[in-house]
């Protein structure tokens, strides 16, 4: 039977604010994929835990598929974990997720901190209009891909809409 590969969300901020079942999971898994190993070695060393280790990260993703896959599939399970938040979101992970999706395993998300819902909390401003949730726009288009005189539009048009916005900056396409 082959193992399930665990999306673990991992603290934004403070070490503490990482979730019971990301602890348990993270001493659970026979392997942790690590945006960067080194970042990651600090988190696992603040919560005790000592397990091996790769790193998985935009550059190697898709040549770190096929040892996760074969890990996988000989029954063990692996974390993926990036080096603040939920990995995939501005972070790599989409080509294993798909990989492993394909090969017919089990993925199982573990949720954590989320920059948006902590800082919106927060900052006074509006998270319900007319009882329906209206905080999610998205990301505005990488530099490369879009010049500011580009990217203006799309902030302006959310701006105008009369409800909570945060929009993602992608500074590296």
């Amino acid at each position: 039977m082959p193992g399930v590969l665990y999306i673990v969300a991992t603290p934004i901020g403070n070490l503490d604010d990482i979730s019971l079942r990301a602890i348990a999971t993270l001493q659970a898994v026979d392997l942790i994929a690590a945006e960067d190993t080194r970042h990651s070695k600090f988190l696992l060393d603040h919560l005790g835990i000592e397990k091996r280790m790769i790193s998985c990260h935009e550059h190697n993703e898709e040549a770190r598929c096929g040892l996760i896959l074969q890990t996988l599939e000989s029954g063990a399970d692996v974390a993926l974990i990036s080096d603040a938040g939920t990995p995939l979101i501005s972070d790599p992970g989409y080509r294993l997720v798909n990989t492993v999706r394909e090969a017919g395993i089990r993925v199982t998300p573990i949720p954590g901190a989320h920059s948006v819902i902590t800082a919106l909390c927060a900052s006074g401003l509006a998270t319900v209009t007319g009882g329906a949730w209206r905080a999610w726009s998205g990301a505005s288009p990488p530099q490369e891909a879009a010049p500011r005189a580009a990217r203006t539009p799309t902030i302006i048009s959310a701006a105008r809409r009369p409800r909570s916005r945060s929009i993602f900056s992608c500074l590296i396409g």
